[in-house]
């Protein structure tokens, strides 16, 4: 009786030591049930932030930033076969969580509203990574232009950083003030009306200025420069690094629409057309779509002065792109009119006489200036392209500092005025 006692309690203990081991397996093979319910509170989350006007961090602030953690996550909507469409939020915060470390920005801290002095390192870690994604993949032309021409404006916003550039933007105040004048005894005063908004703008905004208004167009300029990086640089990681399948995801989870899917499908071709067609989709996209309803704000921002500072940066901008011509060379303003002794008078002047802020007329020039010169550049004169795109995005930006010139400008545009009376 003994021996069968203790074979039966053996046979008890090996039976429990083979149950906790089949738990403990269990255990590990299945996801815990907090695992499971951490996911679920990141599935349909709206994109508060998408336009990165709501605070720092990325497109939803219940979101981790840090990659690793979100690719898990991702990775488990998958296995369980979540819609796409519910992990949209996730999707787009992965691949730009996994864009700023390649960048070697730090996505939780960056805040366009805390000026330029602050978001520096991220301004010229943003450009250099276009440039970097252009030099590796020649397909990728949106990111070169962009890298080229955002350093370019990135100087105007060092710039404006500064209070005393109050001081130098109402000297500009009494130059337009003078242009209007001598528009006015050349043609009469109906022919005012005919003058960029933005020029008469400036003519009136004098001591009106002040610091705050700078921060704040400066700090909307810095809330556009990371949304068009979070709306873009997403989908060109995603590109570079998973393909067009990953972008597919990103497509189905509602991100973006077909075109740009089909866009993505023409660089991809590597083809010299389809590459053309399908970087200026995404620059029409950038443009007319993401910044597009900012500018607009910006422009209307108190009246005069948000229309004389976007006028101004159309009066400063000179994209570095061989070819371009300055913006305030495009379409320069040219009056004709009669006067009240009937001779006909002509006036050239050589100021821009659109606004760059206002999407059609910034696309006409992107359209017959940007797109078409920086692809024959590419295709054309690669070595000396290469020279550009290779130069640090820290002293570009500096070289294109713009406030130290405008006055030059406007006084150039005054002293050359040309006035032809028949």
């Amino acid at each position: 009786m003994r021996s069968i006692r203790t074979i039966g309690w053996r046979a008890v203990v090996l039976m429990a030591a083979a149950l906790v081991v089949a738990l403990a397996g269990s255990a590990v093979l299945a996801p815990p049930a907090s695992a499971a319910g951490e996911l679920d509170r990141y599935l349909d989350l709206p994109l508060v932030n998408r336009h990165a006007d709501h605070g720092p961090g990325g497109v939803n602030p219940a979101l981790p930033t840090d990659p690793k953690v979100l690719k898990n996550l991702l990775d488990e909507a998958r296995e369980r076969g979540v819609a796409p469409t519910s992990y949209q939020a996730l999707v787009l915060q992965y691949w730009l969580a996994d864009t700023t470390v390649a960048a070697g920005i730090d996505l939780k801290s960056w805040n366009p509203r805390a000026g330029v002095t602050a978001n520096r390192g991220n301004l010229t870690k943003s450009y250099q990574f276009y440039k970097n994604l252009q030099l590796k993949h020649r397909e990728l032309q949106w990111a070169g232009m962009g890298g080229l021409v955002g350093a370019d404006f990135g100087g105007g916003l060092l710039d404006f950083e500064l209070a005393t550039d109050v001081y130098e933007f109402t000297r500009l105040a009494p130059v337009a003030n003078a242009i209007v004048t001598e528009t006015n005894r050349a043609f009469g005063p109906t022919m005012i009306d005919k003058l960029p908004k933005g020029l008469r703008a400036l003519a009136r905004v004098g001591a009106t200025l002040t610091p705050a208004d700078l921060q704040y167009v400066q700090g909307s300029i810095l809330v556009m420069q990371k949304n068009i990086f979070s709306d873009l640089m997403p989908m060109h990681r995603a590109y570079v690094t998973g393909g067009l399948s990953a972008l597919r995801e990103m497509y189905r989870a509602g991100l973006f629409p077909a075109d740009v899917m089909k866009a993505w499908e023409d660089v991809a071709s590597k083809t010299l057309d389809g590459i053309a067609a399908g970087n200026a989709r995404l620059l029409r996209r950038e443009q007319g779509e993401i910044i597009n309803e900012q500018w607009d704000t910006v422009r209307a921002y108190r009246g005069d002065v948000g229309e004389a500072m976007t006028y101004a940066s159309t009066l400063a901008g000179s994209p570095s792109v061989a070819g371009v011509l300055p913006l305030r060379s495009y379409k320069p303003l040219k009056l004709t009119g009669t006067t009240p002794d009937g001779r006909t008078v002509t006036a050239t002047v050589p100021l821009p006489s659109w606004n760059w802020s206002v999407f059609d007329e910034r696309w006409d020039y992107i359209t017959h200036e940007l797109l078409p010169k920086y692809r024959f550049q590419v295709e054309n004169r690669w070595p000396d392209l290469r020279r550009e795109l290779v130069m640090p995005a820290d002293p570009q930006m500096e070289q294109h500092r713009p406030i130290f010139n405008l006055l030059p400008m406007m006084q150039s545009a005054l002293d050359t005025l040309k006035v032809e009376v028949r």
